[in-house]
């Protein structure tokens, strides 16, 4: 048994879909479990259309339900001909059912609302994606990811109810594997003991694709990317990147937390709990060999990875009398910003200040500065960016930092954090 996912842009347009289907069949007579986002942009339009719901404008909601359903059948019409009745029916009544929406009572509750429309874009991917299999002879069934991930009632950010969850997936889903090679479903989705769909927040698709391998004992995981495997930088900042071939699951975990665009930390700790392999591997060249996160650390330190992020903003505060930065006073500021609702990316204290880096663009920066500035005073520093290195020396230190004032640089035995502005904007 293994269990592949393959996002968005590997189902984008019909060559796209058929590319998935010559995957599959590469993998001869295995028995694979099917995890598909939404094609392409859907769940970006799906969610106009949901704003448009709540909303109530009737005829931005009617265009871009009726531009994505003539998005959907576009891709239909290079897969399947006319003879096909059953699949264009299928999705023809799914978006029947989205466009009734706008007439319909809606709750007081967007988020709630929000998941009952942009789960549509994964359920609607599936059904094309599993009726253009079997018409390929590859044996394959859909499966409702709704009636197997059950969550509590937190919609867009549904936690799995595993008891549960596990006697679903055996129940509904393994049996199929008695007729059928292939159990096609969707990522991201669940629902509440209700009813009710949820979704599972952010990667959740690949979340999905954990939950089934840990409870089905995969043999492994494969997410099929539009990149040859997890590399060492993200091209956009960094020349020359390089192919991580092996590392483990810890560094996957870490890596993920310093803010690389890899893998999730809630879809690798089921995986890392059974000792399942997970591989990444490109969907344009699927020969080649990818990226594999094991359980051997053996193999992490060999490249050093590099974590870029811009646009950073360093706020520091510091008492107005004559006291100290002590646990009291952090307690209190930790407080402060976790009703702020204020991430952080980097902190630091010393007896008078303390600091703290967060993305510029999800903080309301005055409202920070109203609500500190009765007991501290509040400076702040611009335009910075943060590099998190992994496993570094000091040569790659000195690669990151030309032509760069250092702010503040924090160091442990395998990973520098550094904290710079351009010289030119100083």
């Amino acid at each position: 048994m293994e269990v592949f996912k393959f996002g968005g842009a590997s189902v984008k347009d019909a060559d796209a879909v058929k590319n998935v289907a010559q995957i599959l069949a590469m993998y001869g007579e295995n028995n694979l479990i099917v995890v598909v986002s939404a094609m392409g942009k859907t769940t970006n339009a799906l969610e106009r259309i949901a704003m448009a719901c709540w909303n109530g404008d009737t005829q931005l909601f009617r265009n871009e339900v009726n531009e994505l359903e003539q998005f959907h059948l576009t891709i239909m019409n290079d897969l399947f001909d006319a003879s096909n009745e059953m699949i264009y029916n299928q999705v023809k009544n799914e978006f029947r059912l989205l466009s009734l929406k706008i007439e319909q009572p809606r709750s007081d509750n967007f988020d709630f609302e929000y998941d009952q429309i942009v789960s549509l874009g994964e359920i609607i991917s599936t059904r094309i994606i599993a009726a253009y299999l079997n018409q390929q002879q590859l044996l394959a069934v859909w499966e409702d990811a709704r009636r197997l991930i059950r969550t509590d009632n937190t919609y867009r950010e549904g936690s799995v109810d595993w008891q549960k969850t596990d006697a679903l997936i055996k129940e509904r889903m393994l049996p199929h594997f008695e007729k059928n090679r292939i159990v096609v479903t969707q990522g991201f989705l669940g629902h509440t003991a209700e009813g009710f769909t949820t979704t599972l927040g952010r990667e959740g698709s690949d979340y999905t694709a954990g939950i089934l391998a840990f409870i089905s004992d995969a043999d492994d995981v494969t997410i099929w990317k539009d990149v040859p495997g997890m590399l060492n930088a993200d091209p956009k900042w960094f020349d020359n990147t390089i192919k991580l071939d092996k590392i483990s699951f810890k560094e996957a975990i870490e890596l993920s937390y310093y803010g690389a665009s890899v893998i999730h930390p809630k879809t690798v700790k089921p995986l890392q709990n059974k000792g399942i392999p997970l591989y990444v591997k490109s969907f344009l060249n699927p020969s080649e060999e990818g990226t594999v996160i094991q359980e051997s650390p053996d193999f992490d330190h060999l490249v050093p990875s590099f974590i870029f992020k811009m646009d950073q903003l360093l706020i520091s505060v510091m008492p107005k009398d004559f006291s100290f930065i002590v646990e009291k006073s952090l307690s209190s500021i930790f407080n402060t910003l976790d009703k702020l609702g204020v991430k952080i990316n980097v902190m630091q204290n010393s007896a008078l200040s303390f600091s703290l880096l967060v993305d510029r663009k999800k903080v309301d920066l005055e409202k920070v500065i109203a609500v500190f500035s009765d007991d501290f005073k509040v400076k702040y520093n611009e335009d910075l960016e943060l590099v998190t290195i992994r496993h570094y020396d000091q040569a790659t230190i000195d690669r990151v930092t030309v032509g760069k004032e250092i702010i503040l640089e924090q160091k442990t035995r395998e990973t520098v954090r550094i904290v710079m502005k351009d010289q030119s904007l100083s």
